[in-house]
């Protein structure tokens, strides 16, 4: 059992939604981004999406793509990545970190490589946008071999026919991207989100979190009432782009995580 799947079965048992918070690995710089990751789990979040910076991020709108190159400006590196989860698993051995990014860089490295890097490190799953399906032996069967859990991504136009190939290897849980787009886009609409839910539950077991939309604490509650949770991202890279103190990011990311856990 991973992290993930731990942290799961612990908020079924307590009857709450899960809250997934995105940030930006070294955005501005490493030093503010580690004291942002540092306080996310007293800022009530349940998982940590930790975007590895690179320079095309084709899922990605402005805003993330913005902290993506100022991260790389700043000199953040995959090593420097790795550095900043290791330096959380320090104080912090029971958070999930799902590593959220592209495949170049993974395979630059290497695969085996990588993987045995990010397990020593203390990262939990993966979700790597780039690699669909039909390419499953590259990264995905070799990360579950690891123990690491490999997060796929549904969406508007994922049909019945594609669905469960998209859900086959897929463990941890499934992210349903709320909209047709890129992230940081039009805002999530529960009574738009909630049957496509209900479409993916019926063909998995896995908890399905929601993403892409999602800026307010009362988008996080309503968005959660109807999925497993969900993630906010691109809400939290602005308010740390705006120049706010991390002590002020955190309390909006606490707004956020209260929000989903009303649901």
């Amino acid at each position: 059992m991973t992290r993930i799947d731990a942290k799961f079965a612990d908020l079924r048992a307590e009857g709450k939604k899960a809250f997934v918070a995105y940030m930006m690995a070294g955005d501005p710089d490493q030093a503010s981004a580690q004291t942002l990751m540092n306080g996310l789990p007293a800022a009530g979040v349940d998982i940590i999406e930790l975007g590895l910076p690179f320079t095309d991020p084709m899922a990605d709108g402005a805003t993330i793509q913005l902290a993506g190159q100022r991260a790389l400006a700043a000199g953040m590196t995959l090593d420097r990545t790795l550095a900043m989860v290791r330096d959380f698993r320090a104080t912090d051995d029971t958070t999930p970190i799902v590593l959220m990014g592209y495949y170049n860089p993974i395979y630059s490295r290497g695969v085996d490589r990588f993987l045995e890097q990010a397990n020593a490190a203390g990262i939990d799953g993966l979700i790597i946008v780039d690699l669909p399906p039909e390419e499953d032996d590259e990264l995905c069967i070799p990360s579950q071999k690891a123990g690491l859990n490999f997060i796929r991504l549904a969406t508007p136009t994922t049909d019945d026919k594609r669905l469960p190939k998209v859900l086959t290897n897929t463990s941890g849980f499934v992210y349903y991207v709320s909209i047709t787009g890129i992230t940081g886009a039009a805002e999530a609409q529960a009574a738009d989100v909630g049957p496509e839910v209900a479409r993916i539950k019926a063909q998995t077991d896995l908890p399905v979190i929601v993403g892409f939309g999602i800026k307010t604490p009362e988008t996080a509650q309503s968005i959660s009432s109807v999925a497993d949770g969900c993630v906010v991202g691109s809400a939290i890279v602005a308010e740390m782009a705006s120049g706010k103190p991390v002590t002020q990011v955190l309390a909006f990311v606490k707004s956020l995580a209260d929000g989903a856990h009303r649901a």
